[in-house]
């Protein structure tokens, strides 16, 4: 019997730490919440809809006829942009293979690619950037965007 009272004992004690603690954690988590939104990290600032449709344009002019509508590439030859480390990793790398092309056969997804991408210096350092925003954020990826002066930094060897 005294077991029994014991245990009911510590299983009230339980539930009203639980009780208490969940609610004073959920304003906690509240609290911490708006202080998140009033300051996002800079990665997580709002990409504009001017931007993405500015690059989805690139995109359809420049980058569609090898990487696909879709973004999936064609097999053995050209790769798929979404979900990948090249698109989601070091920007730098992506825009420089964006600027300088790429001539070595890369792995993505455990497949090889063998098709040589030329250089797209020829578009401007907005272009680049808005292309690539629209890339980082399309074919199943969310992983920020690339500023102009990113571009315009490496374009100048920086």
């Amino acid at each position: 019997m005294r077991q029994l009272i014991f245990a009911c004992i510590a299983l009230l004690g339980l539930l009203f730490a639980a009780c208490g603690g969940a609610n004073s954690s959920s304003d906690q988590g509240d609290a911490s919440s708006s202080k998140e939104q009033k300051a996002p990290p800079k990665e997580e600032v709002a990409i504009s809809e001017e931007v993405l449709a500015a690059g989805e344009a690139v995109y359809n002019t420049y980058c569609m006829a090898c990487h696909m509508a879709d973004g999936n590439g064609v097999p053995n030859m050209n790769p798929p942009l979404g979900e990948t480390e090249w698109v989601n990793g070091d920007k730098a790398t992506l825009i420089n293979i964006v600027l300088k092309g790429l001539t070595e056969p890369i792995e993505v997804h455990g497949e090889t690619y063998s098709s040589i991408m030329p250089p797209h210096n020829f578009l401007s350092d907005e272009d680049i950037a808005s292309v690539l925003t629209f890339v980082k954020n399309s074919f199943g990826n969310s992983s920020g965007s690339v500023t102009t002066e990113e571009v315009a930094s490496l374009r100048a060897g920086g």
